[in-house]
């Protein structure tokens, strides 16, 4: 079984490597961006591809969508950390061989790409049935789930275009979000938005 990694975080992306090469009759290839994946897929074929959602090229869903579209009908998956059930279900509903969090032990993910070789579609039940987080903290309350997610970025002191990637967003559109949660919870700028986040305990 031949498997391309494509993933733009080196930690991650070894760490798979070498976890699947140890199984016996696996064997794993890597790309760092969605158009390095495009080059080897083209170039050799795979059983199964791991795209990651929020790597370079991938622009949401479009990437996915481009991998499974090329000739020769390839088997792409989606992992991410930070995707939500609602792109995970687009996602599978596009033809992806499945979807796979981050936070799936090692094991887990084995089990899941043999599953998804084997010409099925995988995505953990109890990531697909949780409910989404309804905030409960009475200043996450003033906001809505993508500005708490962009006051939690600001508290990791990351900059608009950190955030904008890690939510796959533009970064006007964090830009704008910035905006609205000043004057939601009363800062002026971001330290003291950080500020008021981590004095109230909302991180």
């Amino acid at each position: 079984m031949r498997i391309l990694i494509a993933d733009d975080h080196d930690l991650l992306r070894d760490t798979l490597s070498m976890f699947f090469e140890s199984e016996e009759g696996i064997e794993t290839d890597t790309a760092t961006n969605l158009e390095e994946a495009v080059g080897k897929v083209t170039a050799a074929p795979y059983d199964l591809v791991l795209l990651d959602y929020t790597m370079p090229g991938m622009n949401g869903l479009e990437g996915l969508e481009r991998v499974l579209g090329m000739d020769g009908g390839h088997r792409a998956a989606l992992i991410s950390g930070t995707a939500s059930r609602e792109v995970a279900e687009a996602a599978l509903a596009a033809g992806a061989a499945g979807f796979l969090p981050k936070t799936l032990s090692a094991r887990s993910l084995v089990n899941a790409i043999r599953f998804m070789a084997m010409g099925e579609q995988y995505a953990p039940l109890d990531f697909m049935r949780a409910a989404e987080e309804e905030p409960t903290h009475p200043l996450a309350e003033k906001l809505s789930r993508r500005e708490h997610e962009v006051l939690k970025g600001l508290t990791e002191g990351k900059s608009n275009k950190e955030i904008a990637r890690d939510l796959d967003i533009r970064e006007p559109t964090v830009k704008l979000h910035v905006k609205t949660l000043y004057r939601k919870i009363g800062a002026a700028n971001r330290t003291q938005a950080a500020m008021i986040a981590k004095d109230e305990g909302l991180f």
